[in-house]
C-alpha cells in the first residue's frame, strides 16, 4: 500500500523534510539561546548596578575597555576639567521630563606626567532646553571623580542628522567618535556619570544605562519571537508531510479496493484528454 513512498516525488518530499526540520530546530534553539543570554546579561547588569551603590570605587584603568561586565561599575579617576570647552547633550529625558546633560572633559594623568586621554564626565542633568548660562561652574584644579562607567553611545539625540547638526558646544551622543572633531586631544571610548551630587546643586544625577544589545529590550523579545517562528516552521513541515502521506495513502487504499483506478489501470488515451465512452467499447 505504501509503495508510493518509493516514487521520485516522495523521495523529494522526504529529503526536503529530513533537511528542513533539523535546520528549523537548530535556528529556533539558537534564537532561544540568544534570548537566554540577554536575560542573563540583564540580571548581571541589575546585580552590577545594585553592587555599584555600595561598592568601593575602582581605578578607571582596571575597568577598561567597557563591556557588559564592567558597564555600570563605579570608576575613580583623577585629573583636571577642561573648563574652556563646556559641552551640553540636549534632548535627554530623566523621570519623564525633557532636559539635557552637562558634560565636561576630564584631562587625566598619563603616568609619570603630562596629560593622558580625556574622559567624558556627565556631571548631571538639568530640565528644559540646553542653556549654558544655567550650568553650574565647572570645578577647577585637581579633582578626583567617581561615577558609573558607561560604554560610548552608538545612538544619540534624535533628529540631529535631519536638522543638519547641533549648535556649537552641543553633542548628539557621548562617544569618542563624536568628540574627535571637537577637541584636539584623544578621548576615552567610554564615559562616567556622577552619582553623588551635593544636595545644594541644581544638577540631578543621571542613572547608568545598559550597554547596547544587552538586557530585556525590544531585540531580546524579537529573539523570542523568532524562536517561536522557527519551531512553528518545523511543526508545519511535519504537519504537511503527514497530510500528504495520509492523502496518498488513502488514494492507494482506494485503488487497492478498486474504488478508483490504479496508476497502471488508467487509459493511456485519458492522459491526452480523451476518454472512452461506453459506446466506443461495445
Amino acid at each position: 500500500m505504501y509503495r508510493f513512498l518509493l516514487t521520485p516525488r516522495w523521495w523529494g518530499i522526504n529529503l526536503f523534510s529530513v533537511l528542513a526540520i533539523p535546520v528549523c530546530l537548530f535556528m529556533g534553539s539558537w534564537q532561544l539561546s540568544r534570548f537566554e543570554a540577554r536575560v542573563e546579561s540583564h540580571e548581571e547588569q541589575q546585580r552590577t548596578v545594585s553592587r555599584a551603590e555600595h561598592a568601593k570605587p575602582e581605578p578607571l584603568s582596571r575597568l577598561l575597555p567597557v563591556d557588559a561586565v564592567t558597564s555600570g561599575r563605579t570608576a575613580e579617576v583623577t585629573g583636571r576639567y577642561d573648563t574652556s570647552r563646556p559641552l551640553l547633550v540636549p534632548d535627554r529625558s530623566l523621570e519623564g521630563r525633557r532636559g539635557f546633560y552637562v558634560l565636561s572633559l576630564l584631562r587625566t594623568h598619563a603616568g609619570t606626567g603630562g596629560h593622558g586621554k580625556a574622559l567624558p564626565v556627565v556631571r548631571g542633568w538639568l530640565p528644559g532646553d540646553a542653556d549654558p548660562s544655567r550650568v553650574p561652574r565647572t570645578p577647577r584644579g585637581e579633582v578626583r571623580v567617581t561615577g558609573a562607567l558607561q560604554a560610548s553611545e552608538t545612538q544619540g539625540t534624535p533628529g540631529v542628522r535631519a536638522e543638519g547638526g547641533l549648535p556649537k558646544g552641543q553633542l548628539g551622543m557621548i562617544s569618542a567618535a563624536a568628540l574627535v572633531n571637537v577637541v584636539p586631544y584623544d578621548v576615552h571610548d567610554a564615559w562616567i556619570t556622577v552619582q553623588h551630587i551635593p544636595a545644594d546643586s541644581k544638577l540631578k544625577p543621571v542613572p547608568p544605562v545598559r550597554p547596547d544589545n544587552t538586557g530585556l529590550d525590544i531585540k531580546a523579545f524579537q529573539n523570542l519571537g523568532y524562536t517561536a517562528e522557527w519551531f512553528v516552521f518545523a511543526g508545519f513541515v511535519v504537519f504537511m508531510w503527514f497530510r500528504l502521506f495520509r492523502r496518498d495513502a488513502e488514494l492507494a487504499k482506494d485503488a487497492a479496493l478498486g474504488i478508483i483506478p490504479g496508476p497502471q489501470e488508467q487509459d493511456p488515451e485519458g492522459a491526452s484528454g480523451q476518454s472512452r465512452s461506453p459506446a466506443s467499447t461495445a
